[in-house]
């Protein structure tokens, strides 16, 4: 099932004007994507990449990218699940994540794909099959797959053209705004998407569980849970907490949009938490990694990765991952979970949507026949599937985590009828995402006060250094939740080895990014409530309860802060950045309209913004360092006649006092800083 997020069609576009406009900029549309191409699947010379847009797009430094964009673009073989009609033609969508061969370092790049099998008995082979790909460096699946939709059948109405008209408007959208709510034109239609946060955005606190679950918290929200794992619902808390703890999985099914839905909805299982584990939704023998995979010795251990196959010959090349699912029907319009033999798929007649029933999921009965062939499933191994493919899971781990039969019946059974299947279907992805995302969130919640910030007390001044963060140790973490226990949520739902759920994440790969990158989030925003704190205080009001010694003490504080702020305005400067500034309380020149822009990202970790209009719009360290003098005047003024000569007889800090710096008007009427 490929549901489409939202498309609001609106009237005024013109294609012709479109394919007719100037090609578009090349870094704005590389905000988006890295290509579109069209592959076709020659005979003779099998994948080839028949149009590219822009051109030279796969031809980056490193080489092969092409040839590893054309293999990965279509299913291993032409699908066996056609129909055998004379003449019949099978769209699907899929994605893949290959790593990217101009990058020096290990980054990847994702492929959405479109592709098209047609099969006629008057061609030769009796088919053919071409293949239309989205390369981006972001996984914004629930974008790309909906372009994929309007762009695929245009390509083969319009031709290769097709890539350039669909580019100059991907062009002219506004910059990602990961992590929220966007519109984005498309020729006569508008796609509103809800991007998935960026790589380096925490997510909400570990204590909290987010408000909205229909917001997406982690990559591909959009995968379709339900229709994915209908067949193995039960193995859904044993698959969440092998990606918890970053075991390697196999996943197979029939074909690339199985495996690679299965892929993204095993990735999307562990929202709000960041998966640092390797993942590829559509992995084949021609990816790089293949060798290196292949040659593992028997023994060693396999690397944490999640790969999405249809080819069974890696059952036998990668015999020593120790997890293997199986997903997916050969008949990709047969993928009910209930049994049919005589028996209504629904609780209600003539095929009517209702509650999945537990028993008819083969989980509570027990007969000799069911365990004579689970016996047998688990002899056979995920080599049966050599000769059926069967919905199954092996592994060698011992989970924790206790299927919840509440969640399970409130699945809805769609029946029999393909429409009502849909609306169905997403009913039960929000009670599955609903529930997992709520199990995370409980899951990493006794990592809360390691993560915990704090703000001044009462009447306490926050001129001082905030405190650290708790220090945090495994072992005393693991002693001290020992003790206290995993919580009333976690309790029902874990057996009594529930502690060793959290050593194999402590251990695994997932957890060190995920608390560095917590902590940095927890970090930077303690430091900006003490700032906060310090743009609201009185200071007379907190100075007049000092001693002299106490004053002198927050003189300087303040006058540390004062300068620390500056140094931020002049690394700006340094940088050639133009900015309006005044930083010794005097006001502001009425320039008229000036224009703005946020500053590039190449300045991490520091926000700041020209002035739009006067007393509009100034930026938080302009602010802070008018705020900052005044307070620094303020302690000043309650000093001893004797120190403050003293203290003014520092240069720096007497044109900081009298409010005498230099200023200039710099070009196109923007004020610009100088020396102090």
């Amino acid at each position: 099932m490929n549901r489409i997020p939202s498309v609001s069609l609106r009237g005024g576009a013109d294609e012709d004007a479109a394919a007719a406009s100037p090609p578009p900029d090349p870094a704005a549309l590389s905000r988006w994507v890295r290509a579109f191409c069209v592959i076709r699947f020659d005979l003779e010379r099998g994948q080839l990449v028949e149009a590219c847009y822009p051109p030279d797009a796969l031809t980056a430094p490193g080489g092969g990218l092409d040839r590893l964009v054309a293999f990965s673009s279509f299913p291993d073989s032409m699908s066996h699940h056609l129909p055998r009609h004379r003449s019949s033609v099978h769209d699907s969508l899929f994605s893949f994540r290959v790593p990217d061969p101009s990058s020096p370092r290990r980054a990847f790049l994702y492929g959405f794909v479109f592709n098209r099998q047609r099969q006629d008995e008057r061609l030769p082979r009796g088919g053919e099959q071409k293949s239309v790909v989205i390369l981006s460096d972001a996984p914004y699946s629930s974008l790309f797959r909906l372009l994929l939709q309007i762009l695929g059948p245009l390509c083969f109405d319009v031709g290769p053209s097709a890539l350039a008209m669909v580019a100059s408007h991907v062009a002219a959208w506004p910059a990602p705004a990961p992590g929220r709510p966007m519109e984005l034109p498309i020729g006569s239609a508008a796609l509103r998407v809800h991007l998935p946060p960026a790589a380096d955005d925490p997510g909400p606190p570990p204590a909290l569980l987010p408000a909205n679950p229909s917001v997406p918290y982690g990559l591909f929200h959009d995968a379709d849970l339900f229709a994915a794992f209908r067949g193995l619902l039960l193995h859904l808390w044993t698959l969440w907490e092998l990606m918890v703890v970053g075991e390697p999985v196999l996943v197979v099914a029939p074909s690339p949009a199985q495996c690679s839905e299965a892929v993204a909805g095993l990735v999307s299982l562990v929202a709000p938490l960041l998966y640092s584990v390797d993942f590829r939704p559509y992995f084949t023998i021609h990816d790089p990694d293949f060798a290196r995979l292949n040659a593992l010795a028997e023994g060693e251990v396999f690397p944490p990765m999640v790969l999405g196959v249809t080819n069974l010959f890696f059952l036998k090349s990668l015999k020593s991952i120790p997890n293997v699912v199986s997903v997916g029907s050969p008949n990709p319009n047969s993928t009910r979970v209930l049994p049919v033999g005589g028996q209504s798929p629904g609780n209600g007649m003539n095929g009517t949507p209702g509650k999945l029933k537990l028993e008819k999921l083969a989980i509570n009965k027990f007969s000799p026949t069911s365990l004579l062939n689970s016996i047998k499933l688990r002899r056979e191994g995920p080599l049966s599937l050599m000769t059926e493919h069967k919905e199954a899971l092996w592994s060698t781990y011992s989970p924790t985590t206790k299927p919840d039969t509440s969640v399970l019946n409130r699945l809805i059974d769609a029946g029999v009828s393909p429409r009502i299947e849909e609306s169905m279907s997403v009913v039960n992805n929000e009670i599955l995402r609903r529930h997992f995302l709520e199990l995370t969130t409980n899951f990493l919640a006794p990592f809360g006060p390691y993560l915990r910030t704090t703000t001044p007390s009462e009447g306490s001044s926050p001129f001082v250094d905030p405190p650290l963060l708790p220090p945090f140790h495994a072992d005393e973490f693991v002693n001290g939740l020992a003790a206290r226990g995993p919580g009333k949520f976690l309790y029902k739902r874990m057996r009594s080895n529930w502690l060793d759920l959290y050593r194999r994440f402590l251990e695994g790969p997932n957890f060190m990014p995920w608390f560095r990158q917590r902590r940095a989030a927890a970090e930077q925003e303690q430091q900006r409530l003490w700032r906060q704190a310090r743009m609201n205080v009185d200071i007379e009001k907190l100075m007049s309860n000092m001693s002299e010694l106490e004053r002198i003490d927050s003189f300087n504080a303040v006058e540390r802060y004062l300068l620390r702020e500056m140094e931020h305005l002049e690394n700006l400067k340094a940088k050639g950045i133009s900015c309006a500034i005044n930083m010794l309380n005097i006001p502001i020149l009425p320039l008229g309209h000036i224009f703005c822009r946020h500053l590039s990202s190449e300045v991490p970790n520091v926000n700041v913004f020209f002035l739009q209009n006067p007393g509009k719009g100034s930026a938080d360290s302009i602010g802070a360092c008018q705020k900052l003098k005044v307070d620094l005047q303020a302690a000043f003024n309650v000093l001893p006649k004797d120190m403050q000569q003293l203290l003014l007889s520092n240069p720096k800090r007497a044109v900081l006092l009298q409010g005498s710096q230099e200023k200039a008007l710099g070009a196109n009427g923007i004020v610009t800083q100088t020396s102090l």
